[in-house]
């Protein structure tokens, strides 16, 4: 993706969402709550990255809903990144996982998740599908 010139670096990323909770880890520098994400890979397409993401970050394990719930770019050590960012239904957390010394998980409910995000554009994006799993709640409860 290119932004005024500038050509963006590619991530993807999961809100991972179990029993009406967001799952959310720390920045590697532990400072910040964010949603599991990482760069792009050749041969990989941008939903494999974001469930090994889950997995490598969270311990996360689940169903990637296809299509993405939108995208948000931001600023880092002078780069440009493009995230595109996926419902991930979790079916299991693990006890352990390949980051876990690295990055602290826990499990908000979704209606708080937004507030701990320090980006608004990922806030935006927890708070659509949290709307979303609310209406789908609701139209398949009795």
């Amino acid at each position: 993706m290119v932004t005024n010139g500038v050509v963006a670096i590619q991530q993807a990323a999961a809100i991972p969402v179990r029993q009406s909770r967001i799952c959310l880890v720390t920045s590697r520098n532990g400072k910040r709550w964010v949603l599991p994400k990482g760069c792009l890979e050749p041969n990989k397409s941008a939903g494999q990255i974001a469930l090994v993401e889950a997995w490598e970050e969270a311990g996360l394990v689940g169903v990637l809903h296809p299509d993405p719930v939108g995208a948000y770019l931001y600023e880092k050590l002078g780069n440009l990144y493009h995230v595109v960012v996926f419902h991930l239904s979790v079916t299991r957390a693990a006890d352990e996982w390949p980051e876990m010394h690295m990055r602290q998980r826990i499990w908000v409910p979704m209606d708080k998740a937004g507030s701990r995000l320090s980006d608004l554009g990922v806030a935006e994006l927890v708070q659509a599908v949290s709307a979303k799993a609310q209406r789908d709640a609701a139209l398949n409860s009795p």
